[in-house]
């Protein structure tokens, strides 16, 4: 599968090019000053917060749908020309060979919310075209006029990732020619009060992979990618990024913590790299999930180490310290990451990561790695000799719902 293009909307902006100068630079999208902090006085916190978004308005035509998470949607098909570009093979292959998958863990519970706190009047209110979780394939279809298989994935944290293997076994069977994949997940009260009750949110900006991390922040994200043929769609011969694996275990661990060792972790990036015939020596670049939770970086740390080899040094990192947890749009927006990282050739940094935690290194070193592992405080720009070739995107969710995506630059 080729990504044969992208959006992307986050706290850092909106399209790639916004995306690509933040990350180069290092700038943070997290703040502890935004509007919707006065909804939630008693939560001290950082929040990734999409600028303005509750002024996007939708058309006439699809205004039953108004909510924060459509919203969003979107501002997300129209940024960098996506919705253009589904029109396009919309008149190539007819809407019913586009199939769209998506995933999301809040869809429009906000707009439930102002109904129970008096902010909206029930008549002016659609669960089916709002909260009902398959709200969001709907509002994308009607939006773009696909006609193709639809529907969404909520698996939590891992939700976007896991739509990259429907999109697979789609094109694999012949089903659909084209796949729009991504997710979208928005800030309501539900997410923070419910992350903060299991008392997951840092005071402070996330650490990820610091010593003195102590939770996530929130954030709120939409991406989109196309997937198929390049060879069919495009006579353009330059090389495009191409998705070469997706694994996906569920350990079932625990309801809300990951298995202390990551074996589901560890399982899903083998048999991503598996389906690429590739091994962890071949892997440059792993986006870690890198909650910044003390469970979580520990666990994905520990699957890391337990995987064999790792003769060749490999740069890992969090990039949640730029944009927040995203919760069912974190996959979608990491992967878009490590799209645009072996685009344009540089590694994210892991931000805010002050001392490592000696725990992680302890791990690490017990299984003779440490030594192969680096972590770039600071965004690296790579050059003709130290080249990134694979790029690996982990989510894993709650309840052992975990999934790793391997892509190769240039591929073919």
């Amino acid at each position: 599968m080729h990504i044969l293009a992208s959006s992307l909307v986050t706290a850092l902006g909106s399209g790639k090019s916004e995306h690509v100068n933040a990350l180069l630079e290092g700038v943070t999208g997290l703040t502890s000053k935004t509007p919707f902090h006065s909804e939630i006085p008693e939560i001290e916190t950082y929040l990734g917060e999409v600028k303005q978004l509750e002024e996007i308005q939708l058309p006439s035509e699809l205004s039953g749908f108004h909510c924060r998470n459509h919203q969003l949607a979107w501002q997300v098909l129209q940024a960098d020309g996506f919705a253009q570009k589904v029109q396009t093979l919309i008149k190539q292959f007819g809407a019913h060979r586009i199939g769209l998958v998506v995933g999301t863990s809040t869809s429009g519970i906000a707009a439930t919310e102002e109904v129970f706190r008096g902010k909206l009047s029930p008549d002016e209110y659609d669960y089916e075209k709002t909260d009902q979780m398959g709200s969001l394939a709907q509002f994308c279809c009607e939006a773009l006029n696909v006609q193709g298989p639809r529907f969404v994935i909520s698996t939590a944290c891992s939700s976007s990732a896991k739509v990259f293997s429907v999109a697979q076994r789609w094109l694999d069977a012949g089903l659909v020619d084209v796949v729009i994949a991504g997710g979208v997940d928005t800030l309501c009260l539900t997410t923070v009060h419910g992350f903060n009750a299991l008392e997951l949110i840092s005071k402070d900006i996330c650490k990820p992979l610091d010593v003195s991390r102590d939770g996530i922040n929130i954030g709120e994200a939409g991406g989109f990618v196309l997937l198929g043929d390049k060879n069919r769609v495009l006579d353009s011969a330059e090389p495009l990024v191409q998705v070469v694996g997706v694994g996906e275990s569920s350990d079932a661990y625990h309801i809300s913590s990951p298995h202390p060792e990551g074996q589901g972790a560890q399982l899903a990036m083998q048999l991503a790299m598996a389906q690429a015939g590739i091994g962890i020596d071949d892997v440059d670049y792993i986006n870690l999930h890198g909650t910044a939770t003390p469970s979580n970086d520990l666990s994905e740390i520990s699957g890391i180490s337990h995987l064999a080899g790792l003769n060749t040094p490999l740069w890992i990192s969090s990039t949640k310290g730029f944009v927040g947890h995203t919760l069912g749009a974190a996959g979608i927006t990491e992967i878009i990451f490590c799209q645009w990282a072996l685009e344009e050739q540089f590694v994210p940094a892991n931000l805010n990561l002050k001392q490592f935690d000696p725990v992680l290194e302890q791990k690490l070193a017990s299984a003779l790695v440490m030594d192969k592992i680096k972590v770039p405080l600071k965004t690296l720009s790579l050059t003709k000799e130290l080249s990134m070739e694979y790029a690996m995107s982990n989510s894993f969710g709650f309840g052992g719902n975990n999934a790793s995506v391997l892509l190769k630059r240039g591929g073919r």
